[in-house]
């Protein structure tokens, strides 16, 4: 088994190289659309805020808690002091986040496919190759369902017989794409008008209602959609076991976020500075359309590349993260022991194969329509299974805090600032739950992907056994 371990620099780019995805590509224009350039920016400052507050508690618990390793999973199962309770439901919180993980990864490796198709077209090709009853199947579709798997494998095998050179190639990608988006920003300055983004606030019709959005709706609106460019603050916590240290963990979020933060603003206002409103609005690949403004044709080719690494490191990075959550779970009792096997290289072997056969069959739904919808109804709920682990995170800092675990040496300001540091990460958190999950059924839907944790787990494990006292 390998001794490397994985220093701030690296995991630093793990946490940039997870958030900064297939998001960054599209949000210029989906914002645009809800929210004017102030409430943007202030969406991208508040949302960056709350996350602040989340990421602070997994830095300050990756230090005081070094022993728990295994991110939000233990921290639910140390807020019981009875071992059993807490064993259940660390499993809960673990399996509903390892089903948003390899349900996320398809989202991520279609999207690699979508934007390989700029070079090879091919990929979109509507010829049939051939039909059997009402299904017909797509020359394109094929094509994108092959590169799709052998994506997914190949991402498969490195992570697998090389993980360190996995943590130093999502490094490369991260680097790559932060330079890339640096690129971007100063040939985007150079020709920013502010008169292209109208008034830096104006009320934002409502195309259903006719009613006009004021400035604090319009931020509300733009800071549900801001929140998914974060998920993965959390990823530096759930690889601590691989860390140099804890404090490099803690470096490693704090740092990764501040740029994410300082990413997504730039760019955001820059793109809005460069494509007139209407078209930014109606563009399905705004940084690409602000390039090739800029440089013509060629604009579109060089953010075409650039996708394509921001997505290699995006893809090893939650590959990654969806074999650790099942393989730290099983070391700590909170998942089948087959889960905790390794190889020699140290790689979690066994949960890297079954999470990326479930991946494998969802990508599926690149040839099949059936199996699309069930593809869309996981991602759909499985948003909520980000979220619950962050509350969890928060209410776990605020125990400590509360109590004095892990004080001794502290002062009554050090918790005190932990405490409030924590109850701002639940309300956050707590506030998104309950705007971003507005409609009903999406709400109970997520609900039902966590309660059928309490069906498997008697399952998994029919007759629990002590798990030990995490508190």
């Amino acid at each position: 088994m390998t001794t490397k371990k994985w220093g701030a620099w690296m995991l630093t780019a793990i946490v940039v190289g997870n958030m900064v995805g297939s998001g960054i590509f599209m949000l210029p224009g989906s914002l645009a659309k809800i929210a004017s350039p102030l409430a943007v920016t202030l969406a991208w400052l508040f949302t960056g805020l709350g996350v602040l507050m989340i990421g602070l508690v997994f830095g300050n618990l990756a230090v005081r808690r070094p022993d728990l390793t295994a991110g939000p999973q233990s921290y639910a199962c140390a807020l019981f002091e009875d071992p059993r309770k807490g064993k259940i439901f660390g499993f809960n919180i673990a399996w509903g986040y390892w089903i948003a993980n390899w349900s996320g990864n398809v989202a991520i490796i279609t999207t690699f496919a979508g934007y390989l198709s700029t070079f090879f077209p091919i990929l979109n090709s509507n010829h049939i190759l051939f039909s059997v009853g009402t299904f017909s199947l797509e020359l394109g579709k094929l094509l994108t369902f092959t590169v799709c798997t052998l994506y997914l494998w190949i991402t498969h095998f490195i992570l697998c017989k090389q993980p360190l050179m996995a943590g130093r190639l999502n490094f490369m990608a991260t680097t790559t794409k932060v330079l890339g988006f640096l690129f971007f920003m100063v040939v985007a300055l150079s020709v920013f008008q502010w008169s292209m983004m109208g008034e830096f606030f104006y009320p934002i019709q409502n195309g259903v209602t006719s009613e006009s959005t004021g400035l604090l709706g319009q931020i509300n609106q733009a800071a549900i959609s801001t929140l998914w460019a974060f998920v993965g603050i959390e990823s530096a916590s759930i690889l601590s076991s691989r860390a140099r240290s804890q404090r490099d963990v803690k470096i490693g979020t704090i740092l990764g976020l501040l740029l994410v933060v300082f990413i997504y603003l730039t760019i955001t206002l820059l793109t809005m500075g460069v494509l007139p409103m209407e078209q930014l609005q109606n563009s399905d690949k705004p940084l690409a359309d602000a390039l090739i403004a800029i440089l013509g044709p060629i604009g579109g080719n060089i953010m075409g590349i650039l996708a394509l690494l921001s997505l290699i490191g995006t893809t090893l990075g939650w590959i990654l993260i969806g074999s650790e959550v099942p393989y730290q779970a099983a070391k700590e009792g909170m998942f089948p022991a087959l889960f905790a096997k390794t190889n020699k290289h140290g790689s979690p072997e066994v949960a890297l194969f079954i999470s990326n056969a479930m991946t494998q069959l969802f990508i599926f739904s690149t040839i099949s329509n059936t199996i699309a919808g069930a593809f869309d109804f996981v991602i759909t709920v499985a948003t909520l299974a980000y979220l619950i682990p962050y509350m969890v995170s928060g209410l776990y800092q605020v125990k400590l805090a509360y109590r004095g675990i892990t004080y001794e040496q502290h002062s009554r300001l050090n918790r005190a600032v932990d405490f409030t540091i924590g109850l701002l990460a639940c309300l956050y958190s707590l506030w998104v739950i309950k705007t971003g999950m507005a409609d009903l059924k999406t709400f109970l839907l997520g609900l039902a992907l966590f309660a059928s944790a309490f069906i498997v787990y008697p399952l998994v494990f029919p007759r629990t056994k002590n798990a030990g006292n995490h508190s």
